[in-house]
């Protein structure tokens, strides 16, 4: 009993593991996405900015047979490519959080959820009403999102002076607001439908998930899977990233040895290396000492949930490669419009406007409402004011800003 008991402790200490490997990681790697916006910035206004977007634009191609050939350009690859990564590893902190984190209820929920949508539907409504019937009208969805990593990294520099729940509610907030916006992508900046494609690519995330249904837990078969569902939405006009989403739907949650099974077979392990002699010889010197730790280890293994393992081995590649290499390929942008020019124009004021004010009043008034209204209630440690701050940091849309930019319009000058 008491085996069990800790075997399930263990399991919840994993789970708590990666939900703080993700605050850590994420902190840390807004931090390190504020440089390389400064250095994509600088770049892109220096003397080096024609050679900077060139190579940007340049192919990359693989070529599998003489008969098949894949290529994109390096920007394309990495805002098609390296994003869907991105998308997936939301995707799987949106099914922990739903799982064993702080959306598992709907009255653990509805206070992030609520504060997500009013921090989506208000700056799209200002964006809109400064823009309705021009060639900018399109541009409503750039307003809409909050950068998850942005926002943990300006938190990160205020240290412990942020109360742990408000990390955890901007979390919640981010996530929802994440796949609020790849809803949009799907939905509104995806063109030129081709069935066949589209109907392939759900064809094999149907397959994953009766795979999923069947208790296959490799992952190997799953990230094939995954790689192929992505080719085949790059090429039916849903943005590819929303394969990423899909691909985190498909993984299992539970793993290939339950905690009970886990506690008998490595209760019989131990009993099998208390018969050798262990007084004397270690492991190095005893191959039966080897092979009874290496069935322990790969027991221990095969009970961590697929989803959490695969989302710890893609947070340090999310926060510390994706991310910064996004920000250097899209943040270049000449800076040669002033700050009179973007407030005389209806594109640079309700972005603005969205982003600095809407998020804010979006999302302190929705959770407001959903207090006064009972559906939600205000942690005991939180304070308004802490709420409409955290609006204002949420008001910061760099990643996915810059990528529904670059869906909603062509035009360089805009964007």
């Amino acid at each position: 009993m008491n085996q069990n008991k800790e075997e399930n402790y263990s399991s919840l200490s994993y789970i708590q593991h990666t939900a703080s490997r993700f605050l850590d990681h994420e902190t840390i790697g807004g931090l390190l996405l504020i440089f390389a916006t400064i250095f994509a910035l600088v770049l892109g206004n220096s003397p080096w900015a024609e050679a900077y977007h060139h190579y940007l634009q340049d192919e990359f191609l693989f070529q599998l047979t003489d008969h098949f050939s894949f290529g994109l350009s390096v920007e394309e690859w990495i805002n098609d490519g390296l994003m869907a990564i991105f998308f997936l590893v939301a995707g799987l902190e949106l099914k922990r959080e739903i799982m064993v984190g702080e959306l598992t209820s709907l009255k653990k929920a509805s206070m992030p959820l609520l504060a997500a949508l009013g921090g989506m539907v208000v700056p799209a409504l200002l964006f809109a009403s400064l823009n309705a019937y021009t060639n900018t009208s399109g541009g409503w969805g750039i307003p809409m999102a909050t950068d998850i990593a942005y926002s943990l990294g300006i938190i990160g520099l205020l240290g412990k002076r942020i109360p742990a729940q408000l990390k955890i509610f901007l979390v919640a907030l981010a996530i929802a607001d994440d796949l609020g916006a790849i809803l949009v992508i799907a939905l509104f900046y995806s063109h030129e439908i081709s069935t066949a494609f589209l109907g392939s690519g759900l064809g094999v995330f149907a397959l994953l998930l009766l795979c999923n249904r069947l208790g296959l837990k490799n992952l190997a078969w799953y990230i094939l899977g995954g790689i192929i569902m992505w080719y085949f939405f790059l090429n039916s006009g849903i943005h590819p990233t929303i394969a990423g989403v899909l691909f985190a739907v498909t993984i299992p949650v539970r793993p290939k040895l339950d905690s009970k099974l886990l506690a008998q077979r490595t209760s019989i392990n131990i009993k099998k290396l208390e018969k050798t002699d262990i007084e004397n010889r270690d492991p190095m010197e005893d191959r039966r000492q080897r092979k009874i730790l290496r069935s322990i280890k790969r027991d221990t293994e095969n009970s961590r949930p697929p989803l959490l393992k695969l989302e710890n081995s893609l947070i340090n590649f999310n926060a510390f490669i994706i991310i910064p290499i996004f920000a250097i390929a899209n943040a270049g942008v000449k800076l040669d419009v002033s700050l009179s020019e973007v407030l005389g124009s209806s594109l640079g004021l309700g972005i603005l406007l969205g982003l600095a004010a809407g998020k804010a009043i979006g999302i302190s008034l929705f959770s407001f409402l959903g207090v006064k209204l009972g559906i939600s209630e205000l942690h005991p440690t939180l304070r308004w004011k802490q709420i409409i701050g955290m609006g204002m940091i949420a008001g910061i849309g760099f990643t996915m800003s810059l990528f529904v930019t670059n869906l909603a319009f062509t035009d360089p000058e805009l964007i």
